[in-house]
């Protein structure tokens, strides 16, 4: 057996406690654990076995056809880019002491908890946060969508701390009604992510919402998978309205806001990615919305702002922008 099956194998013993950490929205019926996608959305779409007959662990999505075992699941759910990643995410969780489902309060509500954690938070300007945008390329970045906290706790195998974090507030559609937030902890040392496992945590209702930089009205409205990807291109393209889902699945399950004509779809440069804007791309088709997807050259947006710089990241992008249509409109 593999390291991989093992591990799997073990992730199975502790199934519906990985559902619970990995899939908070879900809920348990029978001897399955049921969620929206294995991004840990509300529905009935997902369906992961939590005991016998059958092997525990093994999960189908029956919407989308993905099925795979907890390990699958957890690289997913977690953004682990790699297996050796997903590992490192499965051997933290099983070191930790099972925690029995008593131990989850059923009255928990994490929108009303991401709400007060926003309140608990201050502006971006001047802070450690705005600090990490700047060394990773990103001028703009003063929006009212991203606060900074500088002692946020974060907890993890070892214990629990204190840590600064960049603190996005996730809103749906086109209001401004908060419904979650997504923590980016930092090393209070130096403008970088902290060395942590995951230094990346959503807390409320987050699945096909977005942290909005820009009020968006009529015309076009650029999208794409994470802070960093979409800031890097309003860095170049500085007028853009701009709004950045929190993983594939959230970009895939995007709604346009009423007003918007055009979509301009930011993907990553790898599967999920692709895949995700596809079916937004399709989606909007459906519904009559123009939609074009752009693809970085390196992993991501951010790497090509990096690495090119924003003037040659401006010269790639910017036609896009500024085509028009016989109407007349901005594209």
């Amino acid at each position: 057996m593999s390291a991989a099956a093992r591990v799997a194998a073990a992730l199975g013993a502790r199934a519906e406690e990985v559902c619970r950490r990995y899939l908070p929205q879900g809920r348990k019926q029978g001897r399955y654990w049921t969620a929206g996608d294995v991004y840990g959305a509300r529905g009935r779409s997902l369906f992961v076995r939590l005991a016998p007959p059958g092997v525990p662990g093994k999960w189908t999505d029956a919407s989308s056809g993905e099925h795979g075992d907890l390990l699958d699941l957890i690289r997913i759910s977690s953004g682990a880019g790699s297996l050796r990643a997903a590992l490192a995410e499965a051997h933290a969780f099983l070191a930790s002491p099972p925690v029995p489902s008593s131990a989850v309060p059923e009255d928990y509500d994490r929108t009303q908890a991401a709400r007060r954690l926003w309140q608990r938070c201050r502006a971006i300007d001047g802070t450690h946060a705005e600090a990490y945008l700047e060394a990773r390329g990103i001028e703009r970045c003063r929006f009212a969508a991203l606060r900074f906290h500088p002692g946020l706790f974060y907890r993890d195998d070892d214990g629990v701390r204190r840590l600064p974090a960049l603190v996005a507030a996730v809103t749906a559609h086109d209001d401004d009604i908060i419904t979650g937030v997504h923590r980016t902890w930092l090393d209070p040392t130096k403008p970088a992510k902290a060395n942590v496992i995951r230094p990346r945590k959503a807390l409320g209702r987050v699945h096909g919402r977005a942290v909005r930089f820009g009020a968006p009205g009529v015309g076009t409205l650029l999208v794409g998978e994470g802070i960093e990807t979409v800031l890097s291109i309003v860095t170049a393209i500085p007028d853009t309205i701009a709004a950045a889902a929190l993983s594939a699945g959230s970009l895939g399950a995007f709604a346009p806001p009423a007003g918007v004509t055009r979509l301009v779809i930011a993907r990553d440069n790898d599967p999920e990615g692709e895949r995700a804007a596809e079916r937004l791309a399709r989606r909007c088709t459906r519904a009559r919305l123009a939609a074009l997807v752009v693809a970085p050259a390196g992993d991501d947006f951010n790497s090509d702002l990096v690495a090119l710089g924003a003037p040659a990241l401006r010269a790639r992008l910017a036609p896009i922008f500024r085509c028009r249509d016989r109407a007349g409109d901005r594209w």
